[in-house]
């Protein structure tokens, strides 16, 4: 994600699956892709297909790419240019529109968008971004359209924006917006460090009720 207050951009948190390391750009690391698939946990709240997703912080595609091969329509989101071009060459689909942007603002996307992932991209938000942020992923949601998310948890490298960001806080923020918790999981770390943990969580939009009107 680009960061205007800060000077990491973790647009780059993908390579925490695909490249083994997170870095701020341009020195990104240039290594294998980890083996793992997307995280299975989310595809459960996919809408049908042709959906219209949203991918934010989509590193070099390969959860793009995964979506779009279900034969969604996917806006991939990612501020660092470097990564960009190693998606486009990757996953030369036409199903996946590639965007420079980043969070809080994402001033260059219209929704509605029926799913939207950020893997490995909220911690890197402050306080004020996480806010702004989430009121941002609320208007972009379509009606009863999901939000997923993966958080880390754990001791912050040196050199690295990053913030100790709880599930129930989250959970919290969300409802705020009228997104509401519909899963919370836990989960090992896939690069086995011991001290790392991640929790997932997806969220749902709530239409409003009316008056003497029930869901």
């Amino acid at each position: 994600m680009r960061h205007r207050r800060g000077t990491c951009r973790s647009g780059t948190a993908r390579n925490e699956r695909e490249l083994g390391q997170v870095t701020c750009a341009p020195g990104y690391p240039r290594q294998a892709p980890l083996p793992d698939a997307p995280p299975s946990q989310h595809w459960h709240w996919l809408p049908p297909a042709p959906g219209r997703v949203l991918d934010i912080g989509a590193g070099s595609g390969r959860d793009a790419a995964a979506l779009a091969t279900r034969g969604h329509q996917v806006v991939a989101v990612e501020p660092t240019p470097e990564l960009r071009r190693i998606g486009q060459r990757l996953h030369p689909d036409t199903a996946i529109r590639w965007i420079d942007d980043a969070l809080p603002s994402l001033t260059g996307l219209q929704g509605p968008f029926d799913f939207t992932l950020l893997s490995a991209v909220w911690m890197h938000l402050d306080e004020q971004e996480r806010v702004e942020a989430m009121q941002r992923l609320a208007d972009l949601v379509a009606p009863r359209g999901c939000v997923a998310l993966s958080l880390r948890h754990g001791p912050v490298p040196t050199g690295r924006r990053m913030f100790a960001v709880s599930g129930d806080e989250t959970v919290a923020l969300a409802e705020r917006f009228g997104l509401s918790a519909v899963h919370r999981g836990q989960g090992s770390d896939r690069l086995s460090r011991e001290d790392v943990n991640w929790s997932t969580l997806v969220f749902r939009a709530e239409p409003p009720t009316r008056a003497g009107v029930s869901r």
